[in-house]
């Protein structure tokens, strides 16, 4: 079974060809340039160059947040179009628990941390056990206070992850004891990571349409906020 996965989430953007859970190809840029240009041009060449086609592929997978509001929807319209068109499985997979699985290499505990803006990051804590995952933490949207509490209660090595590990570190390393920060080329989000878990869903018998696909945002856009905030003012003004 082949699986394209996209990664859009944050500003890099990735794809990924697995074929039997193993890694066939990867592309990776982060040079500024919007996904919306680069990320089907990037499909394209990575399964041109991988002697694929388009016809090769079995099933199309995403990184379904949380993570940039913009970003998110790219990855997940190009999943649900590339799915939709060939009536193919379109697997959406948590952007915090991919980004683990493609940069977890030691046992310990990882922390998937994406810069939420406010004070806030979105995180979810993972256990890696003689190479058994275990979530720790649901994907949630928190302020850095508490993050903190969190990795206080754990014991051993914490290693951070994601686009928003730097902050974390930079912000609670002198307080959170044996708090590590891996190298940002593992650390950055990847879209192998989302092509393993889409495998690994695969292998359990799920066979999502690009229906079932959902993103999770974990809060509302800033366009979202501000139209609430707008309500309730002219709901006061006319009370």
């Amino acid at each position: 079974m082949q699986i394209l996965a996209f990664e859009t989430s944050a500003k890099a953007v990735s794809v990924a060809l697995v074929e039997d859970g193993a890694l066939i190809g990867e592309y990776f840029q982060n040079s500024g340039q919007t996904h919306s240009r680069t990320l089907m041009q990037m499909a394209e060449d990575l399964l041109r160059n991988c002697d694929r086609t388009v016809a090769d592929v079995d099933a199309v997978a995403c990184a379904a947040g949380p993570g940039s509001f913009t970003g998110v929807r790219i990855g997940a319209a190009a999943a649900k179009g590339f799915a939709w068109g060939r009536e193919l499985p379109c697997y959406g997979v948590s952007t915090l628990e991919a980004m683990v699985r493609a940069a977890a290499w030691a046992d310990g505990i990882y922390c998937a941390a994406m810069d939420a803006r406010r004070n806030q990051v979105y995180t979810a804590l993972f256990s890696l056990r003689q190479g058994v995952f275990t979530r720790l933490m649901e994907d949630s949207a928190i302020s850095l206070e508490e993050l903190k509490e969190k990795l206080l209660a754990l014991p051993g090595e914490k290693f951070l992850v994601g686009d928003g590990a730097s902050l974390c570190y930079n912000t609670l390393g002198n307080d959170v004891p044996a708090l590590r920060l891996l190298p940002e080329h593992l650390r950055q989000q990847r879209a192998s990571g989302v092509a393993l878990l889409a495998w690994e869903m695969a292998q359990q018998g799920l066979s999502p349409s690009g229906a079932d696909l959902i993103p999770n945002y974990l809060r509302l856009s800033q366009a979202e906020r501000e139209r609430l905030k707008q309500l309730s003012t002219e709901t006061r003004e006319r009370g």
